[in-house]
């Protein structure tokens, strides 16, 4: 009887500690370094947001975060493998606006409904633009002229799903007029099309089109907004001429950092702070002005709220314009 006792008080001990490893692990985090994977390629748009805020935000976590570039499929091949490990918070998806739309577009099933934003940074304006000696002076002499001839007026996109062909349909979807959408490789292809004369438009963020713009190069026609863009304070919102705009906006790309639902709330607690307090260091809001980022800095319910307004919005008006089935 004696020796049960002693190994009972051993099994006891053994699963106490057990429990107290387990306590640990949660309420330490992070006990290592944790990776951070970036949907597009290094050097790119998404990538150059994200290697600064990562820096600033592990020095408040107290680990590395080290970033890896896992590109592919619209970026879902990093939403994939991140949800495919464990929701742990050691694995955070740091991407863009895209995998919103995967289920509607055919891409994944996966949207950001599987997963919890940690921190959503920012998002970005773009407008509509045509070269410098397109015969169009406003959208609306362009929307005149597509509504006159259908499937005449080109518009360069970067195929299904991209930026330029989601906002060609909300264009359908508000004004009636429909384009001859020519697809290219690369934001910067379907530019470049417009540069050279082989398509009537395109939709640019800012960032990408501004020196050609202040070069003469690319004329903006309008900014999808509702109000003036600092940068090109010349350039009318889109609401000036169509007002029903109105419905979609804020709309534009957007980025964030994203861990697995599951994620114990603990560790999301520990990130979100992290994150929360890098976004607003001073160097980096410089970074942020100088590429046309507006800055959201939105954890919790206030990122939730923006992503599923952002979905619904794009989705409804990518059906209404018959760019998606019902």
């Amino acid at each position: 009887m004696k020796r049960l006792g002693v190994w009972t008080v051993l099994l006891c001990a053994l699963l106490l500690a057990g429990c107290s490893a387990n306590a640990g692990e949660d309420g330490d985090y992070p006990r290592r370094d944790v990776n951070g994977v970036v949907q597009w390629g290094a050097g790119g748009g998404t990538d150059t947001l994200m290697r600064p805020l990562a820096a600033l935000a592990e020095k408040n976590l107290g680990r590395s975060i080290v970033i890896q570039n896992m590109t592919g499929a619209a970026g879902s091949v990093a939403t994939q493998y991140v949800y495919d490990g464990a929701a742990d918070g050691y694995t955070l998806l740091m991407g863009a606006e895209n995998p919103a739309l995967y289920d509607v577009l055919g891409i994944s099933e996966l949207t950001y409904e599987d997963f919890t934003c940690v921190y959503l940074l920012g998002d970005e304006t773009v407008g509509v633009a045509v070269g410098k000696d397109s015969p169009y002076q406003s959208l609306a002499e362009l929307i005149a002229a597509a509504r006159e001839k259908p499937e005449t007026v080109k518009l360069s996109t970067t195929g299904k799903g991209g930026l330029p062909w989601e906002v060609g349909a909300f264009l359908t979807d508000v004004t009636g007029a429909t384009f001859l959408q020519i697809p290219y490789d690369s934001d910067a292809t379907a530019k470049l099309a417009v540069l050279d004369g082989e398509c009537d438009f395109t939709v640019c963020k800012v960032q990408a089109g501004l020196e050609d713009y202040r070069a003469g190069e690319l004329r903006f026609l309008c900014m999808l907004s509702d109000e003036s863009f600092p940068a090109m304070p010349e350039v009318p919102p889109i609401t000036v001429e169509y007002p029903a705009f109105a419905d979609y906006l804020p709309w534009g790309p957007f980025y964030g950092v994203f861990v697995k639902n599951g994620t114990d709330a603990a560790v999301m607690e520990a990130l979100s702070r992290a994150f929360f307090e890098a976004g607003p260091d001073e160097e980096y809001q410089k970074l942020l002005s100088g590429l046309h980022i507006r800055f959201l800095g939105y954890t919790g319910e206030d990122a939730a709220r923006y992503i599923e307004a952002w979905r619904e919005n794009t989705v409804n008006a990518l059906r209404r314009s018959g760019a998606i089935e019902e």
